[in-house]
C-alpha cells in the first residue's frame, strides 16, 4: 500500500513536470493477430514475429493496400542515429528527412487510418498502424542516450474468446552492443491477466533495448503494458 501510494504521488509530480530531469514512458502493445510460437507483442507481428530492429535510416510511410490515406500526417517518435529522442511528422505516401535508429510510437495526427499504414526503415518494417487504430501498439522501447530507465510495472493478458490458452510472457532487454537476456518470466491461463509492480524498479542503462515476447498454448491475441521512469544521467 505504501509503495503504491508513493508511486502514485511521485507519478503525478512526474506527469506535471515538477521533478526536474525525470519523465515517464508508458508502452502498450498487441499482436496483429493470433499467435502460438514466440512473438514480440507489436502490430507488425504478422510480418516479423520477433521485432527486427532495423538499421538506422529514413522512414517511408505507405498504405497497406491503396493510396486512400496518402497525404495524411503521422507523428513518429523514436531515436536518432545517436540514440537521442526525435520526433518527425511525415505524410502517408512520403519519405521523411530525419534518420531514425529506433521507432517506438507513431500516430495519426488528424484522422483515423482507413487501412494499415506501414512505416519502413530502409526496406524493413519498423512500425505499423493497424487499420482504424489511429496509432501503433508496440511493447518495444529503447532507453534514450543520456538517460537511465527504471521499469516499475508490467502487465499482460490474452484474448479469452479464443478458448483458455496458457500464455508465457518474457521481458527481455539488450544492453548496447550486447545480446538479449530475459529479465522476467510471467504466466497466465484461461484469458486471465497478470500485473506485477516492482518494489525495487529494474534499472536499464542508456541505449538498452526492451521488449516483451509471448508464447501461447493455443492461438490467441496477446497484449501487454509496461511503465518506465526516465532519469537524466
Amino acid at each position: 500500500m505504501g509503495f503504491t501510494r508513493y508511486l502514485n504521488d511521485q507519478g503525478i509530480d512526474i506527469a506535471r513536470g515538477l521533478i526536474l530531469g525525470t519523465s515517464h514512458i508508458n508502452k502498450f502493445g498487441s499482436t496483429a493477430g493470433t499467435i502460438t510460437s514466440e512473438t514480440t507483442i507489436w502490430d507488425g507481428s504478422g510480418t516479423s514475429a520477433i521485432y527486427p530492429y532495423p538499421a538506422a535510416g529514413l522512414l517511408t510511410l505507405a498504405g497497406e493496400t491503396n493510396t486512400d490515406d496518402d497525404g495524411e500526417a503521422v507523428e513518429i517518435q523514436g531515436l536518432d542515429a545517436d540514440y537521442n529522442l526525435i520526433t518527425e511528422t511525415i505524410n502517408v505516401g512520403s519519405t521523411g528527412l530525419q534518420t531514425f535508429s529506433r521507432v517506438f510510437r507513431a500516430f495519426m495526427v488528424s484522422t483515423d487510418n482507413s487501412q494499415g499504414i506501414n512505416i519502413t526503415q530502409g526496406a524493413t518494417l519498423a512500425a505499423k498502424i493497424i487499420s482504424g487504430a489511429g496509432q501503433t501498439q508496440m511493447s518495444v522501447y529503447t532507453i534514450p542516450a543520456g538517460k537511465t530507465g527504471y521499469l516499475v510495472k508490467i502487465h499482460g493478458n490474452s484474448d479469452r474468446s479464443n478458448g483458455s490458452p496458457a500464455v508465457q510472457f518474457k521481458l527481455k532487454a539488450r544492453e548496447f552492443n550486447s545480446i538479449f537476456r530475459i529479465k522476467g518470466t510471467y504466466g497466465t491461463a484461461g484469458g486471465d491477466q497478470f500485473v506485477y509492480e516492482y518494489p525495487v524498479p529494474l534499472k536499464f542503462d542508456e541505449k538498452t533495448d526492451i521488449r516483451i515476447d509471448a508464447t501461447a498454448s493455443s492461438a490467441t491475441i496477446v497484449s501487454s503494458i509496461f511503465d518506465v521512469i526516465l532519469v537524466d544521467n
